[in-house]
């Protein structure tokens, strides 16, 4: 019985593959076409699947852009981005899509020491930093070992000095992970898709206006309350703005 299950879940997950690279090769012909409203249904129906890729999200931001649509080819470009960070088609592209953007928001530098961590933590990412922790942990094993049964002055030296660096870089290899998981983790973004957007001081609408906001903006995500999202530009600007006028990436 637990047999027939298996094969009936092997044969679904294969005819849904399939189903949703017909639907994908679809979407690319239509693409191709110049009928890229079609082809974003087409996408679409494959998300609606529950199913994402980096090109997934890729082609659909490029059907929304052919089509000026600014916010949805700034969000789908941004999903890409999220699991495909250093690819340079998806930035190159971003990049033209912010282009259509209205608000000019300077990006306020990091300096110090927090410009050093951001930059030792965007390396890798905190998957990654996790497998150099777990390889330097086997190594300073490997090396503790050489220095326990090894019989040589020079090579037990050698042995625990390097065993170390290993154990030291395990140590710093897992704190980045951390770091770099948190960070990803509470880094709440959100497109605004609203044409115009007004930010208030306090989560309420009889309360003042402290900025607009049009299409297209990156904000950050500090809290919520009711209807309502506290939110963070990247010049350092804070503000108070309506759950319907932003989509949380």
């Amino acid at each position: 019985m637990r047999n027939i299950v298996y094969i009936i879940m092997v044969l679904f997950s294969t005819s849904f593959y399939a189903q949703n690279q017909s639907l994908f090769e679809q979407g690319n012909k239509l693409y191709n076409q110049g009928k890229y409203a079609e082809a974003i249904d087409k996408y679409k129906a494959i998300l609606a699947t529950k199913k994402h890729s980096e090109a997934l999200y890729f082609n659909l931001a490029n059907a929304h852009y052919k089509l000026n649509n600014i916010a949805p080819s700034i969000y789908y470009y941004e999903k890409a981005l999220q699991l495909a960070p250093d690819d340079k088609d998806i930035k190159n592209n971003l990049a033209f899509a912010k282009n259509m953007t209205i608000d000019a928001i300077d990006t306020v530098p990091d300096a110090g020491f927090s410009k050093l961590v951001k930059n030792i933590t965007n390396i890798m990412s905190f998957d990654n930093w996790a497998k150099v922790a777990v390889a330097s942990v086997i190594l300073f094993v490997l090396l503790f070992l050489v220095y326990y049964f090894t019989y040589s002055t020079f090579k037990k030296r050698l042995a625990f000095v390097t065993s170390n660096l290993f154990l030291f870089s395990a140590a710093i290899s897992v704190i980045i992970a951390f770091h770099k998981y948190n960070v990803y983790k509470n880094d709440n973004e959100a497109i605004v898709f609203a044409q115009e957007s007004t930010v208030k001081n306090e989560p309420n609408k009889r309360s003042d206006e402290v900025f607009r906001l049009h299409e297209g903006t990156k904000v950050k995500i500090l809290d919520t309350i009711s209807n309502w999202k506290k939110i963070k530009l990247a010049d350092g600007k804070i503000g108070w703005i309506e759950n319907e006028d932003i989509k949380e990436l």
